[in-house]
């Protein structure tokens, strides 16, 4: 529900995950493992940066990017590439890269970092503090049960497809439980249409597509424990013309051995159509649908479920041709390009719950008017029971703006309230998902497409789009 600033170049106060890994173009002959410390400088603001690198016992990289202005929560790196001294970073949840060399000592990468259009110099100096170990690859049991590798796979949420930028998408979570007295290292995960492979995970990317509940800092989540449990983050994508599985089922290797479950149907079920949520042009779809938003793993048990609510969800900010959200003042609400913008139903529906007198934060990182809980984090909010068990959920109003109450029956377009700055927010914007629970949080994010807008292409200018949602960073014009 956070939104990532625009001006400052690094933002790490929403992520939800923490541990990376890297992987290599080829065999580097550059030791980049230990702890690595810079300064990026934009403007009167400094941004001190710390980078921890390690490496298992299998090859594999694996670190963190950790930027401690801004509340020291660590950055995923997804990728290092390295070719001769020159080294390259890739960091998807910031949208930003370092390319850069290391000196003949070994001792410093001078480069440039790069977020979205802006570019600043970064150097990152190696510290004398060791880097943290990593985890051992290779820790895993002999496995001579003649059942196998107990390993227990479950989908929760069979994927329903749906069209973004013009491709076809599946998203769903892969659970794998480690049911054996050992920990067991995965070494690769398939997904499998009947016997032909859709897709191929091992390395850094398996590594990047993982979390381990109740974990903090841990950099190799492909070792599971024994009890414990990963889930598999998957995103899948196919070109418009091709034609989607019906069905999916995996395939997990563990050194010699292979674990085959995980089948789910595809929903048949078609993703509903809505209107634009807001009015007017340079909107931007920041924390949007990604294989990497915050938004996208967002698992937060509630009531006895891990339901992901923000699966799809979108923070709508507006942005100017200066690049910036805001004008003026940074620490006031009105200066901001979103604010007060009229929120609008984006179908026939009926109110089935509201949230009014939550004061506005100050913008900022850490700043927050009240102390976060299930109650509070959405702000003041309306949520839409669009019928068919889907409900939209409108976050982070202003105060004092809701124009409508439980029970009122509204149309499409109607005015709902005005965009704010309240609840965990970090600067005026609109939060928007679609969920099967009357709930801020408690239910299933389902996927959706808008009807019509205009999305700003690469070469700068406006094509209009029909039954598509709206992916991450999308700048996008509502009619």
């Amino acid at each position: 529900m956070r939104t990532r600033t625009l001006r400052v170049f690094i933002c790490a106060a929403a992520l939800l995950f923490a541990a990376i890994g890297l992987t290599h173009a080829q065999a580097p002959t550059t030791d980049l493992e230990g702890t690595w410390q810079g300064t990026l400088v934009t403007g009167s603001t400094q941004l001190r940066l710390i980078v921890r690198l390690s490496k298992t016992s299998d090859g594999l990289y694996l670190g963190t990017l950790e930027s401690v202005d801004q509340g020291g929560v660590k950055i995923p790196i997804d990728r290092i590439q390295v070719t001769g001294d020159s080294v390259r970073l890739e960091l998807k949840a910031v949208n930003g890269t370092f390319d850069g060399a290391i000196t003949r000592d070994h001792t410093s990468l001078t480069g440039t970092w790069r977020q979205g259009v802006g570019q600043l110099p970064l150097e990152l100096t190696r510290a004398a503090a060791p880097s943290e170990p990593a985890k051992p690859a290779g820790s895993t049991s002999t496995h001579d049960s003649p059942f196998g590798v107990p390993l227990v796979l479950d989908i929760p949420v069979p994927p329903m497809p749906f069209t973004g930028d013009s491709k076809i998408h599946l998203v769903y979570e892969l659970h794998i439980t480690n049911f054996d007295a050992n920990e067991v290292l995965l070494t690769s995960l398939d997904v499998m249409n009947a016997e032909v492979t859709v897709a191929h995970f091992e390395g850094s990317d398996l590594n990047s597509l993982l979390i381990r509940p109740g974990t903090r800092d841990l950099t190799d989540r492909r070792a599971i424990g024994p009890g414990l449990r990963a889930i598999g983050y998957v995103w899948l994508t196919f070109d418009a013309s091709a034609r989607v599985p019906q069905t999916l089922q995996h395939r997990i290797t563990i050194g010699n051995h292979i674990v085959n479950g995980g089948r789910t149907s595809v929903s048949a079920v078609k993703a509903m159509v809505l209107g634009a949520p807001l009015r007017g042009a340079d909107w931007i779809a920041l924390n949007g649908p990604s294989s990497s938003s915050i938004h996208r793993r967002a698992l937060i048990p509630l009531e006895g479920k891990a339901p992901i609510a923000q699966r799809f969800a979108i923070d709508w900010v507006q942005r100017g041709s200066d690049g910036h959200t805001f004008t003026g003042d940074q620490k006031d609400n009105k200066s901001y390009r979103a604010y007060g913008s009229e929120v609008l139903a984006v179908a026939d529906a009926v109110v089935a719950s509201t949230r009014d007198g939550i004061p506005e934060n100050v913008p900022g990182i850490t700043s927050r008017a009240v102390p976060m809980t299930p109650d509070t984090l959405g702000g003041n909010h309306v949520i839409l029971d669009l019928s068919g068990g889907c409900f939209a959920f409108y976050a982070h109003l202003q105060p004092g703006s809701l124009r409508v109450k439980t029970g009122d029956r509204v149309h499409r377009g109607r005015v709902l309230a005005l965009v704010g700055n309240s609840g965990n927010s970090t600067e005026p914007h609109l939060h928007f998902h679609v969920a099967d629970a009357n709930s801020p949080l408690a239910g299933e994010g389902l996927p959706y497409t808008l009807e019509s807008f205009d999305l700003m292409n690469t070469a700068g200018r406006w094509e209009t789009r029909h039954n598509e949602l709206p992916l991450q960073n999308a700048h996008v014009r509502f009619r």
